[in-house]
């Protein structure tokens, strides 16, 4: 049999009057709370509501002798920094010179491969702007061919006549892929992810088994590339260093790091990513526990309400495209809740019209669920399909892919614009809205969660204070006077 653990007392600093104490925390135990007033050089605060003592050596021993075998005695808070203000300019003395951005190469022009079926097989068609003048460069290369048929360059589908293919084109072109192309490859979806930036003679790359690391404990692609890409700006802060010495750094220099980005204006959510990012490479790829979550601190959340718009609003924004498409993509985006990535994904085989649901594959943290399929917009859709014919892909790309969230993003501004709505919104704004107008509606906030995937209700919990609902029955206290 196993003890049982002892209970904890933790101990915490605390500043009154200029003066510095300790105060204790512990969850109800009778044993403690009988021991803390038995000792002599404790008292209970009335201001505080807790018990306190002195800040000092003789006062932190006769504690941990004082409840040995009774409970366990944590410093791990005591001499822990604050966490980092939110909103406010955090200047330390020797803040690092964060990056910006790591630079970018300029002057290279795009180039995109995009599937090509030609008598049962699949090339890779090279798609570039005419006025690039690319074609003396390309015809000079090993892995193309120009095909008369097509008017345009043509490479084999193939793994390996990718990465010939990849290392030849870098140096020459920004080269993208079309969504329909799936890269299992790390070492080829690191070359072209680190294409954006531009190599000095420090630049230091992104170690390949970060990446693989991930992809063992099967975090998404999107996540993927977000770290990837924080762990590049913090390596490259301090390139001039050398890896070797990064990766010695103590917890206190990863905190003055992500300090200076707050100094520089970073939000709340992107000083956090970073933490996630650089605290998977300690501890995840190097093996220090102590950079873990009691080492590294966190910035205070920013307590920022979502944008939503009115019922009026959104209807001018659903009813301004004249395209059938588009006025689907939006549609489906406010009367599911969705975010832009799950609408992206969303196959044909998801509809599900005779429940009048959505599936919803490998959402945020991979989680399936359903959501609602209006019978309005099952009407829409339905016609849609007879129009466009889709094969895989609920909206589909021109060349057949699943459609790109920039084009989303493009069709959602074009009809904010056209509804004569000015201020900020994106296409989440109408899974914000949507939550809203559910809750204004006497929607169940446990459905409403469910609806939205949300793994906590406190998460969706913050449509509450947004809903205006009952607020209109309020009478303001001022209108009650008589003046």
């Amino acid at each position: 049999m196993h003890p049982t653990a002892l209970p904890v007392l933790f101990l915490n600093l605390l500043d009154h009057q200029g003066k510095t104490y300790i105060k204790f925390w512990h969850k109800p135990h009778l044993a403690i709370s009988g021991k803390l007033k038995t000792a002599s050089w404790v008292k209970y605060s009335k201001t505080y509501k807790c018990y306190v003592m002195h800040h000092s050596p003789q006062a932190l021993a006769q504690t941990h002798s004082h409840f040995a075998g009774v409970a366990t005695v944590s410093t791990r808070y005591l001499y822990r920094q604050s966490r980092l203000p939110a909103g406010k300019t955090v200047l330390t003395t020797d803040n690092p010179e964060v990056l910006t951005a790591l630079p970018k190469p300029t002057g290279k022009p795009p180039l995109k491969l995009i599937p090509l079926q030609h008598e049962g097989k699949t090339y890779l068609k090279l798609q570039y702007p005419p006025e690039s003048n690319l074609y003396p460069q390309l015809k000079a290369l090993k892995q193309v061919k120009w095909s008369r048929t097509y008017g345009c360059f043509l490479t084999w589908a193939q793994a390996d006549k990718l990465h010939l293919l990849v290392a030849e084109l870098l140096p020459l072109v920004h080269l993208a892929l079309s969504q329909q192309i799936q890269v299992k490859d790390l070492s080829l979806l690191k070359k072209l992810w680190e294409q954006l930036y531009l190599a000095d003679p420090h630049f230091l790359p992104c170690p390949l088994a970060y990446l693989e690391k991930m992809q063992l404990l099967n975090y998404s692609r999107n996540t993927m590339r977000t770290y990837h890409a924080l762990l590049l700006r913090f390596l490259n802060t301090y390139a001039t260093n050398g890896l070797a010495v990064i990766n010695a750094f103590t917890p206190e220099q990863v905190n003055q790091y992500h300090m200076a980005l707050q100094a520089r204006g970073q939000s709340y959510t992107y000083v956090n990513q970073s933490i996630n990012a650089i605290k998977f490479y300690y501890c995840k790829l190097l093996g220090r526990p102590d950079m873990g979550l009691a080492e590294v601190n966190r910035p205070a959340q920013e307590k920022k309400l979502p944008q939503v718009l009115s019922k009026e609003e959104v209807a001018a924004i659903l009813k301004a495209p004249d395209n059938l498409k588009h006025r689907c993509l939006l549609q489906l985006l406010y009367s599911g809740g969705l975010r832009i990535g799950e609408v992206i994904n969303l196959r044909l085989t998801d509809v599900q019209s005779q429940r009048r649901l959505l599936l919803i594959r490998g959402g945020k943290g991979s989680k399936d669920r359903t959501t609602l399929l209006s019978p309005r917009l099952l009407a829409e859709l339905r016609q849609y399909y007879r129009v466009y014919k889709p094969q895989v892909w609920l909206f589909e790309s021109p060349e057949g892919g699943p459609y790109s969230v920039g084009s989303i993003r493009k069709v959602f501004r074009a009809a904010l614009q056209k509804a004569g709505i000015n201020r900020p919104a994106t296409p989440h704004t109408l899974r914000h809205s949507f939550a809203t107008h559910l809750l204004e509606g006497g929607t169940d906030l446990r459905y409403i969660q469910a609806l939205l995937g949300h793994n906590s209700s406190k998460t969706t919990e913050i449509y509450t204070h947004i809903t205006q609902h009952g607020l209109d029955k309020i009478i303001s206290p001022l209108d009650g006077l008589n003046i």
